[in-house]
């Protein structure tokens, strides 16, 4: 009887163990290169306070690699947006568009910032697509 319940435990654990790793099935593939990827929305700002702005825009499906950062390059001048803000995003290669939404913190209160905006693939190569220079004000 001892055996049999022996048997049974190292059955549920083997299927617990297999049942309880799923991370293999949720990485998404590589998809192909998009030939130009394009702003086709924004990038425009959700909320602008000093404690949390966040930046958002729209471009088509850049493909490559299915990790992504959003990039947003700010300062308080336009011609030196020294400070960076970048947010991960997973592709979705069953989708055309990619919306990349991108948190800033630690800014002034009533202060005038300068930003634009650019996306890449975790490796760090860039999407080819960046924003002009535009403006906001925190609260």
């Amino acid at each position: 009887m001892s055996r049999l319940l022996l048997k049974l435990a190292m059955s549920m654990v083997g299927g617990w163990l297999f049942c309880s790793m799923p991370a293999a099935a949720q990485v998404a593939p590589t998809t192909k290169k998009a030939a130009s990827v394009k702003i086709t929305q924004g990038p425009e700002i959700e909320q602008a306070n000093f404690y949390l702005t966040v930046v958002r825009w729209t471009t088509n499906n850049p493909g490559g690699s299915p990790e992504h950062y959003g990039v947003v390059h700010y300062g308080t001048n336009p011609k030196d947006l020294n400070q960076t803000a970048k947010s991960p995003i997973r592709l979705n290669p069953g989708h055309s568009d990619t919306v990349f939404r991108v948190r800033i913190q630690g800014l002034q209160p009533g202060t005038t910032y300068y930003y634009k905006v650019d996306s890449m693939e975790a490796s760090g190569k860039g999407d080819g697509v960046t924003s002009e220079v535009k403006t906001f004000k925190t609260q």
